[in-house]
C-alpha cells in the first residue's frame, strides 16, 4: 500500500518518503464550483486531481495552503465528506489511544454531523458541542479535557499518544496522517470503515444551503430565544430540542438548532452577506432533508416575524 501526502511523494506503510518526485498532474490547481481557486481540501471541484487518482492508492490525502484543513480521498469511497472522516476518527481514535483518560471528551460543533453523536454514545465518552469557531476547543485540549475537537469544516485537533496537548488549533497533516495510520492499522481505507460506521448508526444526508435575509433580519436571527419558535413537530417528528446556546459551553450560538429524533437544521446569519445559512441533515433520506429544509425557513421566518417591529 502507498500513500500520497502534504508532500508530493510516495509512502510506505511507516511513512518513510522512498520517491520524492513530484507527479506532474499536481502542477495545476483545478477551480472551486464557482470558478474561483479556494484550495479547499474538502471541495470535490478543487480535488479533483487527488480523486482522479483514488484507484492508484489505497488512501490519499492533502491540506490547503495554511495546513490546517485535511481531504480524504479513498479508494472504495473517493473524497470522504469531512463529517464523515470526523466520525471515523474519532471513532478509531477513542479505541486506539490507550493511555487518554477516561475522562477525556469529544469536541464538536453544534452543525456538525449528529452521526458523531451517536458514534459518541456507543464509545462512552462525553460530548462537548460548542458554536461554530475552533477557539471553543482551545482550553480542552490544552488541559486534556477534550481527546478531540473537530468541525464540519475539515478542521480538527486531537492529543499526543499519552493524551497531553499536540496543538490546540486546526491541524490538518495529523488528521491526514492519521488515515494512513487507520489504514494500515485495521486494514481498510476510512471510506470502507465510514459504510460500517452507517450501517450501525445510521446514513446520514447533510446539506448547507443559503437563504436571503436583510440586515435586520440578520440581527433578530442573532437574538432568537427558544420560546419564540412555535412549531412542535420538524419534517413530521416531534422537536425534541430548540438551542440558541451551546449544550456543551452555554455559548450563545448567534442562531437557532432545531433537533429531532432523525434529522435537525441550524440557521445562523452569515456576517458578510445578506444571508443566512441552513445546516440541515436527515437519516431518513435525500426527501426528508429536503423537508427539513423547507419547514427550517419557514420556521425561521415565523420566529422573526414575532420579533419584527410594527411595519
Amino acid at each position: 500500500m502507498h500513500y500520497w501526502g502534504p508532500i508530493a511523494g510516495h509512502y510506505k506503510l511507516d511513512l518513510t518518503v522512498v520517491n520524492q518526485t513530484v507527479d506532474p498532474t499536481f502542477r495545476f490547481m483545478t477551480v472551486d464550483w464557482d470558478g474561483q481557486i479556494r484550495m479547499d481540501p474538502s471541495s470535490p471541484y478543487a480535488m479533483q486531481r487527488l480523486i482522479g487518482l483514488k484507484d492508484q492508492y489505497t488512501t490519499a490525502f492533502a491540506c490547503d495552503t495554511d495546513h490546517d484543513r485535511h481531504g480524504i480521498v479513498t479508494r472504495s469511497a473517493g473524497l470522504l465528506p469531512p463529517n464523515a472522516y470526523l466520525a471515523v476518527a474519532i471513532h478509531y481514535l477513542f479505541q486506539n489511544r490507550p493511555k487518554w483518560p477516561a475522562y477525556a471528551a469529544v469536541g464538536k460543533t453544534l452543525v456538525s454531523s449528529q452521526l458523531i453523536d451517536r458514534v459518541i454514545a456507543k464509545l462512552g465518552r462525553k460530548l462537548y458541542e460548542v458554536p461554530v469557531g475552533f477557539k471553543w476547543f482551545v482550553d480542552g485540549l490544552l488541559d486534556g479535557s477534550l481527546g478531540f475537537g473537530g468541525e464540519e469544516s475539515a478542521g480538527a485537533s486531537f492529543g499526543r499518544l499519552d493524551g497531553t496537548v499536540w496543538t490546540t488549533d486546526k491541524d490538518g497533516i495529523i488528521l491526514a496522517l492519521l488515515a494512513a495510520e487507520i489504514t494500515a492499522r485495521m486494514g481498510r481505507d476510512p471510506g470502507e470503515l465510514y459504510r460500517e460506521l452507517t450501517q450501525e448508526f445510521g446514513e446520514p444526508v447533510y446539506e448547507r444551503i443559503d437563504a436571503p435575509a436583510t440586515p435586520e433580519q440578520k440581527a433578530l436571527l442573532a437574538k432568537l430565544s427558544p420560546d419564540q419558535v412555535k412549531i412542535k413537530d420538524l419534517a413530521g417528528e416531534k422537536i425534541q430540542a430548540i438551542l440558541t446556546t451551546a449544550p456543551g459551553n452555554g455559548a450563545p450560538i448567534g442562531g437557532l438548532k432545531v433537533v429531532a429524533e432523525n434529522g435537525w437544521f441550524a440557521a445562523r446569519p452569515s456576517g458578510t452577506e445578506n444571508i443566512y445559512k441552513i445546516y440541515a441533515e436527515s437519516f431518513r433520506g435525500a426527501d426528508h432533508l429536503k423537508s427539513i429544509q423547507e419547514e427550517a425557513q419557514s420556521i425561521v421566518s415565523a420566529s422573526l416575524a414575532t420579533l419584527a417591529p410594527p411595519g
